[in-house]
């Protein structure tokens, strides 16, 4: 559990930096470029200590249920994942959904981690889903504090670009998903 939960820690601590009156002074302090070098490193690093210790406690102590999904949340989880990824779809775009969104990746990792957490209550899949939602709402909340909105002239193109990448994405994960962690998503 050590493992995974140095994982979190080292992702999410430096995901909240920009957050922060830290990440002006950083960027100062060594450079722009640089910081992005290092967030991105330290991003990565973080991401695979998280992996490694969530893949460590598969079968072992995390493998215990906190609670039992019903049947009638997959469906459900499949739907919010794929307007999850659609939504993530939207963040690079410049088209409606990203104005009426306003905060398009934010709300695909929610919509994401929350059908994860609908149709899986193993306990380190609880922590690891909770701490993704907690995130994109925080992040969501702080940029709404801050009156953080995309501005731009939206054309269609856009939104269709955003669903067809969105579904794609959905498609290819969700055949991925049996060989990453073991799950096979369509029967």
């Amino acid at each position: 559990m050590t493992v995974f939960i140095v994982g979190l820690i080292l992702f999410f601590g430096v995901h909240l930096v920009p957050m922060t009156p830290l990440k002006p002074a950083l960027q100062k302090a060594i450079g722009a470029n640089p910081y992005k070098g290092l967030f991105a490193l330290l991003s990565v690093i973080g991401l695979g200590v998280t992996i490694w210790g969530f893949s460590m406690l598969r079968s072992g102590p995390g493998a215990f249920p906190v609670y039992w999904p019903p049947d009638w949340t997959r469906p459900v989880s499949t739907v919010l994942i794929l307007a999850g990824f659609i939504s993530l779809g939207a963040f690079h775009g410049k088209g409606y959904l990203k104005l009426w969104l306003r905060h398009p990746m934010s709300i695909g990792i929610a919509l994401w981690s929350l059908g994860h957490l609908l149709s899986n209550g193993r306990q380190t899949a609880v922590i690891l889903f909770a701490c993704f939602l907690a995130y994109a709402l925080l992040d969501i909340l702080i940029g709404l504090a801050k009156g953080k909105i995309p501005t731009h002239d939206p054309e269609i193109k856009g939104d269709i670009v955003a669903v067809i990448v969105g579904i794609v994405a959905f498609l290819f994960f969700a055949w991925l998903h049996q060989y990453m962690v073991g799950i096979p998503l369509f029967l």
